[in-house]
């Protein structure tokens, strides 16, 4: 047998080895989960419009309807590490889809208010499965050079799910049209589980399960021609052998604590800085404050395009600038938004008025889009360690979903309790603390193999110091 390297391979130039096109097949066909999940938690914001009159929904029935796929996601996100550290990234993300299109087909011949809400609790067991494991799949399968890019695609493409779904929200407004809404994500469903079927499994995962053969050929043909294979096989089996298997004791271990609080952080600050409360409510929130059903529909489709730019930004600036400074950059905009959104509410009605909300809850989406959203997704996978990554990105995600819940939850009663202008105060503040967060614990991940960042993270020192832009 070989023996193992002592350190991981450096990761060519983006520019500099022209990729395989299976490396983007890969991420394109996975990165589908990402559409179902942005499509199935944004086609509530237009059909609770008419959701809410068909079935008579209070403000509290309105929050149980849009939150119960948070509660699938949470236990979806738990299940599926452990599933995927059994069976494999890709099986999981097959599942997944075929669960979404069950679930899609349930929300739309629901008779009632409880089978709908079964329905979505089923749409959100594949919510959480999806945002837990394509990430996870991508990052695992993607060279480090372009690793950032491909796993902000599955950002971009929860971007572009949430856009349809505002878009068909208008395109099929009134009594009833919700059923359609509720259908058509079959359709992304079917094209993810078929894609699947053709994808391989991840490499670091067969490496871990024994499948050293495998894992190679898998490699030849996601490297560029020439790359030492053998070299990253060789660093991944090092870091696998040395490290004790999978398990949630692991993870109080104070090697990868600071990881975790990495990763926990920055989930739970991506919901508490406040973009779910304005996707799923701004078209109820637009249309209360007299805006009218077309106007706030319409203002959602601008919201799911500032989504989108921000998605395309996003893929760029994390590889272009790195993880650390895309946050560092866009989140004061992004408080600054909310802060002048919050302010917007307490003036009196008119044009003006009108303009100043709209325009700040489109730069809100644009700048919390680039410097949160896209990097949610990315950093748990990339700074959490091999043997805990199944587990430990599991409980990322399950932050995310659980910090969610409690904004979907409470984002209508707190606008009843202390006002629109109180309530978006208070998550500006959110973007603050997260600000001060990541200068105290996020470091940078950029052009860092897996490996890289697990030594990193096993040597003495601050984990930040260790990854700073000085040791490239």
């Amino acid at each position: 047998m070989p023996e193992a390297t002592t350190s991981a391979p450096k990761a060519p130039h983006a520019g500099a080895v022209r990729q395989p096109r299976q490396v983007y097949a890969v991420a394109a066909v996975s990165a589908l989960g990402g559409l179902l999940f942005g499509y199935d938690t944004g086609i509530i914001s237009g059909a609770l419009l008419y959701l809410r009159e068909d079935l008579g929904l209070s403000s509290r029935g309105q929050e149980i309807v849009v939150s119960i796929i948070l509660v699938g996601a949470m236990i979806g996100a738990l299940c599926s590490g452990r599933l995927a550290g059994r069976y494999g990234r890709r099986r999981v993300v097959l599942w997944v889809a075929v669960v979404f299109a069950a679930g899609a087909v349930g929300a739309a011949v629901a008779p009632g208010t409880g089978s709908l809400i079964a329905a979505r609790f089923m749409l959100g067991l594949a919510v959480g499965g999806a945002s837990n494991m394509v990430p996870v799949y991508i990052a695992e399968v993607a060279p480090a050079a372009i690793r950032g890019r491909l796993i902000v695609v599955f950002q971009l493409m929860v971007a572009i799910g949430q856009l349809i779904a505002y878009v068909c929200g208008w395109l099929f407004a009134g009594s009833g049209g919700w059923r359609i809404m509720f259908a058509l994500a079959v359709i992304p469903a079917a094209v993810l589980a078929v894609g699947m079927l053709r994808l391989p499994e991840s490499p670091r995962w067969l490496v871990e399960h024994g499948h050293h053969d495998t894992a190679k050929a898998v490699l030849r043909r996601l490297r560029p021609v020439g790359a030492d294979v053998d070299a990253e096989i060789a660093s991944v089996r090092e870091i696998s052998t040395s490290a004790p298997r999978a398990s949630y004791r692991t993870l109080t271990r104070p090697w990868v604590r600071p990881a975790l609080v990495v990763a926990l952080g920055v989930a739970a600050f991506s919901q508490l800085t406040g973009i779910n409360a304005v996707v799923y409510y701004a078209p109820t929130m637009l249309s209360d404050a007299g805006f009218g059903h077309s106007v706030a529909l319409l203002t959602g489709i601008g919201i799911g395009t500032m989504l989108v730019v921000a998605g395309a930004t996003g893929a760029i600036a994390v590889d272009a600038i790195g993880r650390r400074r895309t946050m560092l950059f866009f989140l004061p905009l992004s408080g600054l938004a909310m802060t002048v959104l919050g302010i917007a509410f307490l003036l009196d009605d008119s044009p003006a008025q009108r303009w100043t909300v709209i325009m700040s809850l489109f730069a809100y989406i644009l700048f919390n889009g680039i410097g949160m959203q896209s990097v949610v997704w990315l950093i748990a996978p990339e700074i959490l360690p091999l043997s805990v990554r199944g587990p430990a990105t599991s409980l990322a995600t399950l932050t995310v979903w659980g910090f969610d819940l409690v904004i979907a939850i409470t984002a209508l009663s707190a606008i009843n309790a202390i006002g629109r202008s109180g309530t978006f105060f208070v998550y500006a503040a959110m973007n603050v603390l997260c600000i001060a967060f990541v200068l105290l614990k996020v470091p940078e991940t950029r052009k860092r193999s897996l490996e890289e960042i697990e030594k990193a993270l096993r040597a003495p020192g601050s984990l930040r110091r260790n990854l700073s832009d000085r040791t490239l």
